[in-house]
């Protein structure tokens, strides 16, 4: 029996996927200490139980997934907003470096990616599906490139890039602390006595939200996405193809450094917290949708590309974001948190460097530099870099 169901009532099962997560994050304390969302918990679920029930005959469900890719586009549009100028110059040489450093990485994860999955014998863009798409991307540009993919043959692509990036974020928490405690204990390392608040918060704007601020917060949303459109469109018309939200980040990225150009503030605070609400609804219904049975087939080699990866950054971190970023105390906790979100999300990264700096004492630089690098630029880079390689490979 096939059940479809409407864009309404889809998102009221998202809703309710979404709390049954958290209700089991909050009472599983390894669901926390991995910082696995809740609804990768949540949709993992229902996921099961849709194969369970399609497995045995008894109900095939549908979803019309039309809101699931309004709530994509705002999220990403909310993500254009953060990419001020004016932040990056602030940061100063070491957060360009970094950056650097970081494009490099999503650059190896994709070739080492798309390389295993040649010698397979796979599609290469299925080979991007445990690349830099799901990990230094996380679960959020696994659900947007993975229906694009599918939109052009590669079967089963948001299926593997969400497996990916859930097996990202614990690969991500388990490495990263005790690859910094082996790079401090190695070199005798110690944090320096600068004082831990020399670097101020990233934003200034600490008050409280308000309705007319979000009126102007969703406002700013809906016209980013309608001039990206038109900027989608122009990429397109020159054939290069192109995820729905890169033009809605480019064109909010523009509008932010516009204000900031004429020193006239956005909501930005309501902007984030429109953004998050939006991820969270579009990741549980990319989650409870997955198309879990597309696995069977591609288990073995999901797991020699993933295991590269795990190779890939443990080395990488070690060897080269120490080096590059100083040899210091600083860069050891840096490659602790590049770890983090290099295989996972900017929350693993805050957690691992956490962890480090609980033990070892404070680096308040790497607490700027990291989530400036991993929550706000690096999305734009690894966005090109894996365009850059579907048009390659299309």
């Amino acid at each position: 029996m096939e059940i479809s169901l409407n864009m309404y009532l889809s998102v009221a099962i998202a809703v309710f996927v979404y709390y049954l997560g958290e209700i089991i994050r909050r009472k599983m304390p390894v669901m926390q200490k991995y910082c696995i969302p809740s609804p990768v918990i949540g949709g993992v679920i229902f996921a099961v139980l849709a194969l369970i029930l399609r497995s045995t005959g008894l109900v095939f469900l549908t979803f019309d997934t039309t809101l699931q890719t309004v709530m994509m586009m705002l999220f990403f549009t909310s993500v254009g907003f953060t990419a001020s100028f004016k932040l990056l110059k602030k940061g100063g040489v070491q957060v360009v470096l970094f950056l650097i450093i970081c494009s490099v990485l999503c650059a190896l994860q994709d070739v080492v990616s798309v390389g295993i999955a040649s010698g397979f014998g796979l599609n290469p863009l299925l080979g991007l599906c445990t690349g830099s798409i799901p990990l230094v991307g996380g679960h959020g540009t696994s659900g947007a490139f993975g229906p694009m993919l599918e939109g052009i043959g590669v079967t089963g692509a948001t299926t593997v890039a969400i497996a990916s990036a859930t097996f990202g974020l614990v690969a991500g928490s388990a490495i990263g602390g005790p690859l910094a405690r082996s790079l401090i204990e190695r070199h005798h390392l110690e944090p320096s006595n600068e004082d831990a608040n020399a670097y101020g918060s990233l934003d200034n704007e600490d008050r409280i939200a308000e309705v007319p601020h979000f009126v102007a917060a969703i406002s700013a949303l809906f016209v980013a996405m309608g001039l990206g459109s038109i900027i989608s469109g122009i990429f397109t018309s020159f054939g290069v193809t192109l995820p729905a939200y890169i033009g809605s980040m480019l064109a909010a990225c523009l509008i932010r450094n516009f204000f900031d150009g004429i020193k006239k503030p956005l909501p930005t605070n309501e902007i984030d917290i429109s953004g998050n609400v939006a991820l969270y609804l579009y990741l549980t219904m990319a989650m409870m949708t997955l198309k879990l049975w597309e696995l069977v087939d591609l288990a073995v080699p999901m797991l020699v590309m993933l295991f590269a990866q795990v190779i890939l950054i443990a080395v990488f971190c070690y060897f080269i974001v120490f080096r590059f970023m100083g040899k210091s105390y600083d860069a050891a906790v840096m490659a602790s948190g590049c770890v983090g979100f290099g295989m996972g999300a900017t929350a693993n990264a805050m957690a691992n460097m956490k962890t480090v700096t609980n033990k070892y004492g404070p680096s308040p630089r790497s607490f700027f530099v990291v989530p400036l690098v991993g929550s706000l630029f690096i999305d734009f880079v690894n966005s090109g870099i894996i365009t850059f390689f579907v048009n390659v490979f299309t």
